[in-house]
């Protein structure tokens, strides 16, 4: 008896353990790929300097209020969720946590699972219970997808009112209402289901099974709020408007004075590519289709690639740069 009395809290040690070890790990994978990536592209950087050196300060700062208005906007959805759930935390804690789940969205790019899994341990290490936690990824997911197909209805309304609506952007749209609504509806029945929904050969594997197990832990009444749902998906659409206001504003900055329907058609035409492809960080396709689109418009095509390369030094190179900095400070923790 007294031997056996030891084994659950040997087995706690051990899950422990080995909780800090894919800990340590998935910390070790950011920051080198982090690396990885700004050796690679560092040709990006230097014309992102180059653009910069060159534009109107102050529209450049008005791009800087506009990104800091996504995180901000990104980390009211924690909070909302959160104070819903009966485990509010201060906007200021979970604002550092929205730039650290980019920043693993970006460095391993996993359609949002990295940043999932880190934003889940992130809000757990702040004292939210796990099935809050996992609560608040699950309504994000369904908020993002939400969000982006309001917006993609925009933009082909837009694109038809000016005359401007072919097939391919036609055809891409549809694409993204397809996936925008099959996702969604497969989290929420996936998160219903538990692990019931797991097929039996499958059961076996103790990660997947306890992943299956951590979706049926979040409280069905706060996955399934509607007014839950639209304000989340409201405040993503602030997201996607700001983001396309920064691309706006870089147009500005380099001296051409588009109008916010070209940029915003541009940017979520571009993004939606992002969304669809399995290019990493959507480079180069990311571009290709802002370029194409904002040609369309009527913007000319040297201001076009320049804006676009301007907006995602905002847009990746910055949340990059901070992700790594708070990474590297949880490493050290």
């Amino acid at each position: 008896m007294p031997k056996n009395s030891h084994t659950p809290k040997k087995a706690r040690e051990a899950k422990k353990g080995g909780g800090i070890q894919w800990r340590r790990w998935f910390l070790v994978v950011l920051i080198a790929g982090a690396i990885l990536f700004a050796v690679l592209h560092w040709g990006d950087v230097k014309k992102f300097a180059e653009l910069t050196a060159k534009a109107e300060p102050m529209w450049l700062a008005g791009a800087l209020v506009l990104q800091f208005l996504t995180y901000l906007s990104l980390s009211a959805q924690w909070w909302f969720v959160l104070k819903q759930a009966g485990s509010r935390r201060s906007i200021l804690k979970l604002l550092p946590l929205t730039i650290t789940k980019l920043f693993a969205d970006q460095v391993v790019p996993t359609a949002g699972v990295s940043g999932n899994v880190l934003l889940v341990d992130r809000l757990k290490a702040i004292g939210v219970p796990r099935e809050h936690a996992v609560a608040a990824v699950i309504l994000a997911i369904i908020a993002y997808y939400l969000s982006y197909a309001a917006g993609t209805i925009v933009a082909v309304a837009m694109l038809w009112w000016k005359d401007k609506l072919g097939l391919w952007l036609l055809g891409i749209a549809a694409l993204l209402l397809t996936v925008a609504t099959a996702i969604p509806a497969a989290v929420l029945w996936l998160q219903g289901k538990g692990e019931s929904a797991l097929p039996r050969w499958l059961e076996r594997r103790e990660t997947i099974r306890e992943t299956f197990e951590m979706l049926g832990e979040a409280p069905r009444g706060l996955v399934r709020d509607p007014w839950l749902i639209v304000l989340l998906s409201l405040l993503n659409l602030v997201v996607l408007v700001a983001d396309a206001g920064t691309l706006l504003f870089c147009l500005f900055a380099l001296g051409l004075h588009a109008s916010f329907t070209a940029a915003f058609v541009a940017f979520t035409m571009a993004a939606v590519v992002t969304l669809l492809g399995a290019v990493p960080l959507g480079l180069g396709s990311f571009e290709a289709t802002s370029i194409a689109v904002l040609r369309l418009m009527g913007v000319p095509f040297e201001a076009a690639l320049s804006a676009t390369l301007l907006y995602r030094g905002f847009a990746l190179w910055l949340p990059l740069a901070i992700g790594l900095f708070l990474t590297r400070g949880l490493g050290k923790k």
